[in-house]
């Protein structure tokens, strides 16, 4: 499946000023097919060089300063995209932001759990909430449901899977991240039935194990790769993924 995001007026992508976020607003500005605004948002945007160098040859992207863990800042972000946006609404909000703190058995701490579950679950609802406003503006224009009508995709991972942590799936250690996965897939599943009505489509998708700062060098595949196959997934979603959990190649996953 190609990536086609024509019909796809405007995409927020939180988290964008490194890693897959920013690989997202790269791969997004090389198609042929890519929407007409790209809202990029980063916690520090002065500090994100490459970010502001792809904004400065392309006028369609837009570099909003976000901490996702702050309602000033969520609220701010979100009076200054309905300037970009204006009655079209906000078609695409992809909540990719996140953290992961080392947290193994011996090492886990109250704070770590804390502050990831705040960045990697809390952060996503709230950030929806302050935007919902927009989806729906975008959702009453009609259409079928799909991210080029209104979608929230929230950024998971397979390591969400409770039914995947076992045996060879749980080598990866990290008591943290994996609850806070788990629990941004209960938060999607909510805003899926929640938001079913209005046509805005609710998807949990994990992007595989990618070589980033997070990911780290022993990763299987590399940003390009990663991007590529998620944004094809995300062209391609509709009515049917509502309230899914899938990955980078469209497939189902076990919650």
């Amino acid at each position: 499946m190609k990536i086609n995001f024509s019909k796809c007026h405007s995409v927020l992508i939180t988290g964008a000023n490194r890693g897959l976020g920013l690989q997202m607003v790269r791969q997004l500005l090389d198609t042929p097919n890519r929407p007409q605004k790209i809202i990029a948002t980063a916690r520090n945007p002065a500090a994100a060089k490459e970010l502001q160098e792809l904004a400065k040859s392309h006028p369609n992207v837009h570099v909003l300063p976000l901490d996702v863990t702050s309602d000033s800042s969520v609220n701010a972000a979100a009076q200054s995209v309905e300037s970009f946006v204006g009655a079209d609404g906000l078609n695409c909000l992809i909540n990719n932001a996140a953290i992961n703190i080392p947290s193994e058995l011996d090492t886990v701490t109250r704070d770590a759990m804390m502050k990831t579950y705040e960045s990697n679950t809390v952060a996503p609802l709230f950030v929806t909430k302050a935007f919902l406003p927009l989806l729906r503006r975008a959702a009453a224009e009609g259409g079928d449901m799909g991210f080029q009508r209104a979608a929230v995709i929230n950024v998971s991972s397979v390591l969400g899977s409770v039914q995947l942590n076992w045996g060879e799936g749980a080598s990866f250690k990290s008591y943290a991240y994996r609850a806070s996965k788990s629990a941004l897939n209960m938060v999607t599943k909510c805003l899926a039935v929640d938001l079913e009505a209005e046509k805005i489509l609710c998807v949990a998708l994990h992007p595989g194990w990618v070589r980033t700062d997070m990911g780290g060098p022993m990763a299987p595949l590399s940003p390009e790769e990663s991007i590529s196959s998620v944004l094809s997934v995300i062209s391609g979603l509709t009515e049917k993924h509502h309230g899914g959990y899938v990955d980078y190649t469209g497939q189902s996953l076990p919650w």
